[in-house]
């Protein structure tokens, strides 16, 4: 694409119409961007367009196109082509930079997002000008570039809080502080002077403070993975700094809106969070300017108000308390029982308090409360804190902690008992102080594991948990509800079986609460039962102890999902697919009814599908409904065919890509259940699954393997005979996989199928080829995971077409061949073959070379009988050689960043593991016992003096144990 104004106006208007809400505009418009990310210029016309569109939305839109094509393409991918062409990517490290800064602000945060993608990539080996570049904008006093650079710089080195320590990350971070400590402790002294200076200007303050606090966050991330030199040099200026902003009040900055946190707030919310750092990773340095810090924390948590826009500064400050008391050599600042008491009553009961804000949450944005309630997400709660500061004061003062709760409990219990409809608040707290007290170690799998003595827990819920559940509206007290529910969930592990059991109807009775969060705890409360353990490995709840309740279970779950605000409600599709799988064949009877409610579900998802956990759990009930029932009715698969198919087409007609991997995986599975021949609806298919465009998305690869590998077991001799002409599309899609390192595991899975199930004649013209094609694999790559995957295959290739066959093939590539092979791969590397199902395939593969291959036995290749007889010993007897190169190690990690519908793997839709020697050998070392013994007969003498000549005495003496084993000997 030339940089032309015809094309930057045609870019304007389709750009335009991807704004466009109507969708036939807006789809073909987004397709069309699509087609051209790839040529030459696209991005710098992009770029142009936001420096120079006379219109701010297409301002705006071609910086978020922008960035997201830098997110898709940036990355170079080993063995695939590189997206973007190398004189794009130069301008664009060129440009960059100064339009970023010298853009509006919502612009500068997509360019600024661009820049860390890029830099992610490119930081600093190929692009070692940025922080040069970055660091001269400090000068130029302007604070709208400064900002833009800080931004940018915070964007690029956060990644330093959660990386692994490695000698590159620190090389990096090194360069990184070396040229950027100084100016950014010299901008952050200049910054708070102007503070001063502007302290009346609230314009001027807003701006200062914004650098404020990208500055503390830009320290946090620098001192993340240790102390460095510099910092603790300089450790003065910035923790006095820090503490004198930790009690500074600037009427100017404070905001009236009781929601949205200020600047203030931020900013001393992230000097709690550097404090805490210090505190936890660096004690001995940080010891002198603690007990100043705790003072100004304590003041702060005692001082500010209960609204929402301080939730994060107090829950910050919070947690500063809870990772100082939880350090031993703090522990005297603690000790103090009136200190525990104060503590208590003035940081931690308030703190768990339910306000009107979270009892708001919890009607009108239900689905934000349970992500945070729930799964603990990473928006820090009052509550959460308060939680934490419990069980770090618990570490070290258990018993005065739980006294002084103990009173705080009971007095709570008695003001709800007085006016329940007034006090139910009073319980929720009690409840939620009793869950934080008592739980110690808790794990989303297993809920808590490890509880403090000191509370009663099965106690507690028969007088205070049981009564609110079995009540007779389950839509009275929500709230309470869904803490009684929780707390099942929570401490499923120390109330006793029978409780959970009389628990079981009463959670299924609230799958029907009006309360999104109630009913969506029920689900997720029996989806956890259903997953515990009992003896013997089995699921502590039995079918048996469900028999009474899979009718009413199965209906309140799928009636659920009709519920306002649930219909794609990820925990109740969970609990529905865990219920099947306790249930099993007891679901049979229900199956018509439940397979046409999620084949109607999956048809209105389809239009536009938003939660992949959802759909995840849907397409696994799709398939324990298949197995299940075609397990009792093998007959059964037509009636699923006949339900999903037309869904199912409808999906891959309108390229649906979040769905086709699940697709295909439920597919494989009913294809799989066919005993014979393949159904004509399938055949029609077949076709549509070699084309080029489905296989270029990395998701699609593994479920269109293992649908083509059932095609293959299958029908074979159908493919062979009607479409015979799709072969060599077959062995383009194996060509395509085996050239690429991620892949050509896949491309083996596809390639063994087609030796072992195509009849021979089809596939004789090609043979030769595909050989040669592994060959150049083999000198241009040779990894450890395509050695492993082509010993395989010859090995299989000689059980199928004979030792012979194999041996004339290669050297009818060159002469000399097969030795070359069997001396430079087969000997030397069979060890690391790894699998059951494999090794015994290597096993007889290098049986029928051994004894059934005459040349091995009269020309130049009998040298080479001993050391292959040697290494087939080794591989029954030696451990598993797993040794890896380096460089190996990280390749077929699929981390593409941006979204790419990735594989995910359906656990139910599993495949069992074929052994295609399974008929015809049992005991692979019996199995070579007997083919030695039958070749010592026919020329004898010959093995027995090449075995006492050459062979190493260790492995004679296997030998013999398999010969013995098998009733034979040699001649």
């Amino acid at each position: 694409m030339e940089l032309s104004d015809a094309n930057l106006q045609t870019l304007t208007e389709y750009l335009k119409k991807t704004l466009d809400p109507d969708p036939t505009i807006r789809r073909p418009a987004e397709k069309f961007l699509e087609s051209v990310e790839g040529s030459q210029n696209y991005p710098l016309l992009l770029l142009t367009l936001l420096e120079k569109s006379q219109e701010n939305v297409i301002k705006v839109c071609a910086s978020v196109t922008f960035k997201n094509y830098i997110k898709r393409n940036w990355r170079i991918v080993e063995d695939e082509p590189n997206k973007i062409c190398e004189s794009d990517r130069v301008a664009i490290k060129a440009n960059i930079v100064p339009l970023m800064l010298s853009s509006p602000e919502q612009i500068q945060k997509q360019l600024s997002d661009a820049i860390s993608i890029i830099g992610r990539e490119d930081f600093p080996q190929k692009w070692p000008e940025l922080l040069t570049e970055m660091v001269n904008r400090f000068q130029s006093g302007d604070f709208h570039v400064i900002n833009g650079v800080l931004r940018t710089a915070h964007s690029l080195f956060k990644r330093y809080r959660h990386e692994f320590k490695s000698n590159e990350l620190w090389t990096e971070i090194k360069l990184v502080l070396d040229a950027f400590a100084l100016p950014l402790t010299n901008l952050f002294k200049a910054t708070i002077e102007l503070c001063s200076t502007h302290a009346n200007d609230a314009s001027a303050l807003k701006v200062l403070f914004s650098s404020l606090i990208l500055i503390a966050k830009l320290f946090y991330s620098l001192n993340f993975q240790d102390l460095p030199e510099f910092f603790e040099d300089n450790m003065e200026t910035w923790m006095t700094n820090f503490h004198s902003l930790l009690t500074l009040d600037n009427k100017l900055l404070q905001t009236d809106d009781e929601e949205e946190a200020g600047l203030l707030e931020l900013l001393k919310s992230q000097i709690c969070d550097n404090a805490a750092l210090y505190a936890q990773k660096y004690d001995e340095e940080f010891q002198p300017y603690l007990p100043r810090f705790v003072t100004a924390i304590w003041n702060l948590l005692v001082t500010t108000g209960q609204e929402v826009k301080y939730d994060l500064l107090v829950s910050n400050a919070i947690q500063f308390l809870a990772s100082v008391c939880e350090r031993p050599h703090y522990k005297h600042l603690f000790e103090d029982q009136n200190t525990l008491t104060s503590i208590c009553e003035k940081v931690i009961v308030p703190n768990m308090e339910f306000r009107a804000a979270d009892e708001e949450a919890f009607e009108d944005n239900s689905e934000e409360y349970i992500r945070r309630d729930l799964e603990g997400s990473d928006i820090d709660t009052r509550r959460r804190a308060a939680c934490d500061l419990v069980r770090g004061l618990c570490k070290f003062f258990e018993g005065p902690v739980t006294g002084i709760f103990s009173g705080y409990v009971n007095s709570m219990l008695q003001e709800y008992a007085k006016n329940p409809s007034v006090n139910w608040k009073h319980k929720d707290a009690a409840i939620y102080l009793v869950t934080s007290l008592a739980s110690k170690a808790q794990t989303q799998k297993h809920g808590i594991t490890q509880a403090n003595e000191l509370v009663n827990l099965t106690e507690f819920f028969v007088n205070h948990i049981q009564p609110d559940l079995k009540s007779a509206t389950v839509n009275e007290f929500p709230v309470l509800k869904a803490d009684g529910i929780k707390y099942i969930m929570i401490f499923r592990n120390q109330v006793p079986k029978e409780q959970l059991l009389v628990s079981i109807p009463l959670l299924i009775n609230h799958l029907q609460a009006e309360s999104i969060v109630v009913h969506t705890y029920a689900a997720h409360a029996l989806e956890r039962l259903f997953t515990m353990r009992g003896t013997n490995n089995s699921t502590l709840i039995t079918t048996a102890e469900m028999a009474p309740f899979v009718e009413v279970l199965l209906t309140n779950l799928f009636k659920a999902l009709t519920l306002p605000g649930s219909s794609e409600n990820e925990y109740i599709m969970k609990a529905i697919m865990r219920s099947f799988s306790l249930l099993q064949e007891s679901i049979i009877p229900y199956i018509p009814s439940v397979i046409t409610q999620l084949t109607q579900k999956l048809l209105a998802v389809s239009k536009n599908p938003s939660k992949p956990h959802f759909n995840h759990y849907m397409f696994e009930s799709i398939c324990l409904s298949i197995r299940i029932t075609c397990k009792a009715n093998p007959e059964a698969v037509g009636s699923f065919e006949e339900a999903l198919f037309l869904v199912f087409t409808e999906i891959l007609q309108n390229d649906v890509q979040e769905f086709i991997p699940y697709v295909f995986q439920v597919m494989s599975l009913l294809l799989e259940m066919h005993k014979n021949e393949i159904p004509s609806s399938y055949m029609a298919l077949f076709p549509h699954l070699l084309q080029p465009v489905l296989w270029e998305r990395t998701g699609n690869i593994p479920p269109l393997v293992r649908l083509l590998q059932a095609f293959l077991e299958r029908g074979a001799s159908t493919i062979a005979s009607a479409a015979a002409d799709k072969i060599p599309g077959l062995l383009g899609v194996f060509q395509k996989l085996i050239a690429s390192k991620a892949n050509d595991h896949q491309g083996f899975y596809l390639l063994n199928s087609i030796i072992e199930h195509m009849p021979p004649e089809s596939v004789d013209q090609y043979r030769k080829q595909i050989f040669i094609l592994l060959f150049q694999r083999l000198q241009n790559s040779k990894t450890t995971k395509f050695i492993k995957s082509f010993l395989v295959f010859i090995n299989l290739y000689c059980i199928r077409y004979g030792a012979l066959a194999l041996q004339e093939i290669f050297d009818s590539i060159q002469p000399k061949m097969f030795g070359m092979v069997l001396e430079k791969i087969i000997i030397p590397e069979i060890q690391k073959v790894s699998g059951q199902v494999e090794k015994k395939i290597c096993a007889v593969g290098i049986t029928k070379i051994l004894t059934e291959c005459p040349p091995m036995m009269d020309t130049e290749y009998t040298k080479l009988w001993i050391p292959l007889l040697q290494a087939l010993i080794g591989l029954f007897e030696l451990p598993e050689d797993d040794t890896i190169p380096d460089e190996e190690h990280f390749i077929d990690i699929e981390d593409t960043p941006g979204y790419q519908t990735a594989f995910s793997q359906l656990a139910f839709a599993g495949k069992k593991e074929h052994d295609p020697v399974g008929q015809m050998v049992n005991n692979p070392r019996i199995h070579l016992a007997q083919s030695l013994h039958k070749l010592s007969t026919a020329c004898p003498g010959r093995v027995l003096s090449m075995l006492s000549t050459s062979l190493n005495a260790e492995a004679l003496q296997y030998l013999q144990g398999y010969l013995q084993a098998a009733s034979v000997s040699l001649l």
